[in-house]
C-alpha cells in the first residue's frame, strides 16, 4: 500500500494516503445517525482500532484516526489477502456492521496453485464491499530499510515468486531439475513478478464473489458511497422527534371551534328564528244564551 502509482490532487501518492484521502471523505458522506467503525489488516489477522460510533457526533475523532492510520500499524510483514477477508467478516458479524475492505489485492507471499482457501462463512451473512486499491499497471514495489526509510525498489530476488507448500502442480514433472522427493517443484528459480505490484481485480471479483461481498475500484469518496449503497443494508433508527405541532395544532383547531364555529352557529340559529312567519291567534267572545 507504500505504492506511488495513484494520484491526489494531480500529484504522486501512494496506495494508502488516497485511501486516508478517500475514506475521509466518505465519512464526511454519510448521513447522521449512521455509525462507523475502523480497523487494520496485516497479515492474517484484522484489528479493530475502534467500534461503530455515531458520525456526525464523532466526525473530529473519526478523522484523526483516519488520518493517523500508517503502514509502520502493521506487526508482520506477509499479507495474505483471502485470510484477512476471511477473518474481518465474522468481526464485521458480531459488531453487526457491514464492511468496506480497502486492499491492492496483491497476496504475498503468492496463494499456491489450488488458489484460495476455502471460504468457511456463509456467503452474503455481511453485506459490504470490496474495494480495489492501486493503479492496473505493474510498477515496482519499494524496498525499506530496518528502520522504515525508503531505500530502492525490490528485485525478483528479494521476493517470494512461487508458493511451494503443499503438493507440487500436475505439471511439476516437466519442470527442468524436478525430482519426486528432492525437487518436488523443480529447481528452476521462477520469476512471476511478484516484486512488480497492481491491484489484483481479477482476483479481487473472485474473492467478493466467494464471500458474498461486491467488488469497486477506489475512485472518488461519491462513486465509493454510491457503490456502497447499493450493497448496504438499511437498519431501524430509533431517533427523538419533536411532537410539539401536534398539541399546538389540536389546540389551535379548538380555538377555531370554541371562538368561530360555535358562536357562528349560535347567530345563524337566531337569524332563522327571527325571519321565521309569525302566527296570529284571533278569539271571539261568544256569550251562552241565557235560558229562558
Amino acid at each position: 500500500m507504500n505504492t506511488r502509482d495513484v494520484s491526489l490532487d494531480g500529484k504522486p501518492a501512494s496506495r494508502l494516503d488516497l485511501v486516508k484521502e478517500r475514506l475521509s471523505g466518505f465519512v464526511a458522506s454519510l448521513p447522521c445517525r449512521s455509525k462507523f467503525g475502523l480497523g487494520i489488516f496485516t497479515a492474517r489477522r484484522v484489528f479493530v482500532l475502534f467500534e461503530p460510533v455515531e458520525v456526525c457526533e464523532n466526525f473530529a475523532g473519526i478523522d484523526a484516526a483516519i488520518s493517523g492510520l500508517d503502514w509502520r500499524m502493521a506487526w508482520e510483514g506477509d499479507s495474505y489477502i483471502t485470510a484477512g477477508v476471511h477473518d474481518a467478516i465474522p468481526v464485521a458479524k458480531g459488531l453487526d456492521t457491514d464492511l468496506v475492505f480497502f486492499t491492492d489485492g496483491h497476496e504475498a507471499p503468492p496463494l499456491p496453485w489450488t488458489g484460495m482457501p476455502p471460504f468457511e462463512g456463509k456467503p452474503g451473512e455481511v453485506a459490504g464491499l470490496l474495494v480495489g486499491v492501486g493503479g492496473k499497471t505493474l510498477v515496482p514495489l519499494q524496498k525499506f530499510d530496518d528502520s522504515g526509510s525508503e531505500i530502492g525498489v525490490l528485485g525478483v530476488d528479494d521476493v517470494l515468486q512461487e508458493n511451494r507448500s503443499g503438493q507440487p502442480p500436475p505439471d511439476a514433472s516437466s519442470r527442468p531439475g524436478w525430482h519426486p522427493k528432492w525437487a518436488p517443484f523443480g529447481d528452476m528459480r521462477a520469476n512471476n513478478n511478484e516484486h512488480m505490484t497492481s491491484v489484483k481485480e481479477d482476483h479481487l471479483k473472485g474473492l467478493a464473489s466467494q464471500t458474498g461481498l461486491a467488488y469497486a475500484h477506489l475512485d472518488g469518496a461519491g462513486p465509493l458511497l454510491r457503490a456502497f449503497e447499493t450493497v448496504a443494508r438499511p437498519r431501524a433508527v430509533v431517533v427523538a422527534t419533536d411532537i410539539r405541532p401536534y398539541p399546538a395544532a389540536l389546540a389551535l383547531l379548538l380555538l377555531v371551534l370554541l371562538y368561530g364555529a360555535l358562536p357562528l352557529r349560535d347567530r345563524l340559529a337566531a337569524r332563522r328564528v327571527a325571519s321565521a312567519p309569525q302566527s296570529r291567534f284571533h278569539s271571539a267572545n261568544v256569550k251562552p244564551k241565557e235560558a229562558h
